[in-house]
């Protein structure tokens, strides 16, 4: 999809209707820096293009469920609590893995084990069950707020 990005801007820039796009993307191991000048790198073209916000979920969006620890205890009562404790918000630690360990039988490994597609579907079961809970002021995720703040700006501009 990111080759496809100025080609997609460009298009939302011509269709009425359309005053703004958030795209929110997983920085995975990246340099978040790098990633985010490569990607604003898109909107230096000068061809017509929404405005545009990008935001990065260090390192995963998985980072944001953890930034929210009573969403992620009342989506899943049972949650390991050791496991929780090792997490340090919003760093580079395999978080998707970590999350598989505190909250679903057998932990990551048993996600691995069984291969696609069920890292896929854990995690949208992930999303449905605890962003019903989150609550974005409490969320302490550096990533989730700057995601947040973006989002009022942008609300508060049009």
């Amino acid at each position: 999809m990111l080759d496809q990005l100025p080609k997609l801007l460009h298009g939302y820039g011509k269709t009425p209707g359309i005053d703004a796009v958030v795209i929110v993307l997983d920085t995975d191991k990246r340099d978040c820096v790098a990633f985010l000048a490569e990607l604003k790198a898109v909107l230096d073209d000068k061809t017509v293009v929404p405005d545009t916000m990008f935001r990065l979920a260090i390192e995963e969006i998985e980072a944001w469920y953890f930034g929210d620890r009573d969403a992620l205890l009342a989506a899943y009562p049972r949650v390991r609590q050791d496991v929780l404790r090792q997490y340090v918000q919003d760093s580079t630690c395999d978080t998707w893995e970590l999350l598989a360990d505190a909250v679903y039988p057998g932990g990551s490994s048993a996600i691995k084990k069984a291969g696609w597609p069920l890292p896929g579907q854990v995690k949208h079961e992930w999303a449905k069950k605890i962003a019903p809970f989150m609550d974005p002021g409490r969320n302490v995720s550096p990533s989730f707020r700057k995601f947040r703040d973006g989002l009022r700006q942008l609300c508060t501009e049009g």
